[in-house]
């Protein structure tokens, strides 16, 4: 497929100069200069099984991607992408957060309203942690050492010790929480608000709301991502964009135009690659930051319809997308065909 070029800044055009240093400084990384994208959908991984899915996790430090599938997580080797076990008796999963340190992983479990805690060596629950009414969206958050829960239905956010598994604090918050991005320096975790078009930003030491940044033109914000380098979050939207805010000000400097369907939203800090899924498309939107308020589509990767989550592997590059078959073509958690389920593989071309 041919890349699709638009550039979107709110800022003067990146000078030749700048241009010539990327090139330069990715080839001296041995990362290609990204003036066009060259993914490519490289092998597909069968899972099978029946139900929904949700969010994918990548622990790069242990090489394996984490996958939401109705009631357990699915366990990946990024090295060979295959299959390599399963986190059981996490009914209504929608993600996991990852405390590499610890050595445990932490399930929501929307259907139980508990938050699972998970030796990662053995892949099992050792206990839980209630929650709000369903749990989806689940991040560790480093500053704090603490895990957040963001509850759908109860519109808060449930925070845990990660080294106790004790909750500490219940967070209300001002809407429907969707996704939601730590600030890996900064005690702040980001979170979407899918029905006020709003980003909220926690303070975690304090365990408050402490601003709401509208994210006009953006409208129904689902997946975000983060260059934590320089400060920009990246909201995929409802109506077709991803919405580029600075996490220092809330001021939207950016927009990309994406597809519909977005449920994902992904960076790469080694390629300055931001990606959307979007699931009703079928495509994945590839942009690349050419600087931290500008940003040039570069190619629109055709995956298939109902591909609308996805995570990033930072090493190897990869982004993983979850999909299924579905009967007569159309999407719909009622129509998956049962033992489709399984994951696209893309792949940057030498």
């Amino acid at each position: 497929m041919h890349p699709h070029h638009v550039s979107i800044t709110h800022k003067t055009p990146v000078t030749i100069r700048r241009v010539l240093f990327s090139a330069a400084l990715a080839f001296a990384l041995g990362i290609p200069a990204l003036d066009a994208a060259s993914y490519h959908i490289a092998k597909t991984i069968s899972v099978g099984g029946q139900g929904g899915w949700d969010y994918l996790a990548v622990d790069p430090g242990s090489h394996r991607l984490f996958v939401a599938h109705a009631t357990h997580m699915v366990v990946i080797d990024t090295q060979n992408d295959r299959v390599i076990g399963r986190i059981d008796d996490t009914p209504g999963v929608h993600g996991i957060a990852i405390d590499a340190a610890l050595g445990k992983g932490f399930t929501s479990n929307g259907r139980e309203n508990t938050v699972g805690i998970v030796d990662l060596k053995t892949l099992k629950i050792g206990s839980r942690a209630a929650a709000g009414m369903n749990p989806d969206c689940i991040q560790y958050a480093p500053p704090t050492d603490e895990v957040y829960a963001f509850n759908g239905r109860s519109g808060s956010a449930t925070v845990i010790d990660a080294a106790s598994g004790r909750v500490t604090a219940t967070i209300p918050l001002p809407g429907r929480p969707e996704f939601a991005q730590p600030d890996p320096v900064r005690a702040r975790l980001y979170v979407n608000l899918e029905d006020k078009s709003e980003l909220a930003v926690i303070e975690a030491r304090r365990h408050e709301v402490i601003a709401r940044w509208p994210l006009a033109p953006g409208e129904h914000p689902t997946g975000l991502a983060f260059d934590a380098e320089h400060g920009r979050l990246f909201s995929g939207c409802a109506n077709g964009c991803v919405e580029v805010v600075d996490a220092s000000t809330g001021k939207v400097v950016a927009t990309i135009p994406a597809g519909h369907g977005i449920d994902a939203v992904g960076f790469d800090p080694g390629t300055g690659l931001v990606f959307a899924s979007n699931g009703r498309d079928g495509t994945l939107t590839i942009a690349h930051e050419d600087g931290p308020d500008s940003y040039t589509v570069i190619q629109t990767l055709k995956t298939a319809v109902g591909a609308r989550t996805l995570a990033v592997d930072p090493a190897s590059h990869k982004v993983y997308l979850a999909t299924a078959k579905f009967k007569d073509g159309k999407p719909g958690w009622k129509n998956i065909e049962p033992g489709t389920f399984e994951i696209l593989v893309a792949e940057l071309s030498p």
